[in-house]
C-alpha cells in the first residue's frame, strides 16, 4: 500500500509540474489543450480499451486457461509496440528529398520484434507446461511406496488441536 501511495504522490507531483510549466508558456491555448486531452481520453477509452477487451475475450475463448496470462501479455505488448511503430512504418514525417531522416526498414524491424514477442510467449507457455508436468510427476508416490504414517488414518501423530 505504501508503494501505491508513493506512486500516486509522484504522479500528482509530475502532473502539477506539467500544469505549472504549461501555464507559464505565453503561447498556451487552453481550449486547444482541453480539446487534445478530450481526444486522447476518447481515443483511449473508445478505441484502445475496446480493442483490449475484444482481444481479452478472444484469448479467453480460444486459449487454454493455463496459457491465458502469457497470451494476454504477449497480445498487449504486441499491440503497444505496433501502435508506437506504425508512424515509422508508414513513413510519417519522411521528406522525399532527405532519405536519411527515417533510414531504417521499420516494417521489417517491427515484424522481427513481433516475432520475438510471439517466440517469447511460446517459450514461456512451454516452460510453464514443462514445470507443470514435472511437478505432477515428482511429488506423487504410489500407495505401496508410502510410509504407514503417510497413509490415510495410519500411524502418524494426531493433528494439532484434537
Amino acid at each position: 500500500m505504501r508503494v501505491r501511495a508513493a506512486l500516486v504522490a509522484a504522479g500528482v507531483l509530475l502532473m502539477g509540474y506539467a500544469v505549472v510549466g504549461g501555464s507559464a508558456d505565453p503561447d498556451l491555448k487552453p481550449a486547444g489543450v482541453l480539446l487534445f486531452l478530450a481526444g486522447v481520453l476518447a481515443g483511449h477509452d473508445l478505441v484502445w480499451m475496446a480493442a483490449l477487451l475484444a482481444v481479452g475475450a478472444a484469448v479467453a475463448r480460444f486459449v487454454p486457461r493455463r496459457h491465458r496470462p502469457v497470451a494476454r501479455t504477449a497480445a498487449v505488448s504486441a499491440a503497444a509496440l505496433t501502435v508506437v511503430a506504425v508512424p515509422l512504418v508508414l513513413g510519417f514525417g519522411r521528406p522525399p528529398d532527405n532519405p536519411s531522416v527515417l533510414p531504417l526498414p521499420y516494417g521489417r524491424n517491427l515484424a522481427a520484434v513481433l516475432l520475438l514477442v510471439a517466440g517469447a510467449a511460446v517459450a514461456a507457455g512451454l516452460a510453464a507446461d514443462r514445470r507443470r508436468r514435472s511437478a505432477g510427476r515428482g511429488s506423487g508416490r504410489s500407495a505401496a511406496g508410502r510410509k504407514q504414517s503417510e497413509t490415510p488414518g495410519g500411524g502418524g501423530p494426531p493433528p494439532a488441536g484434537r
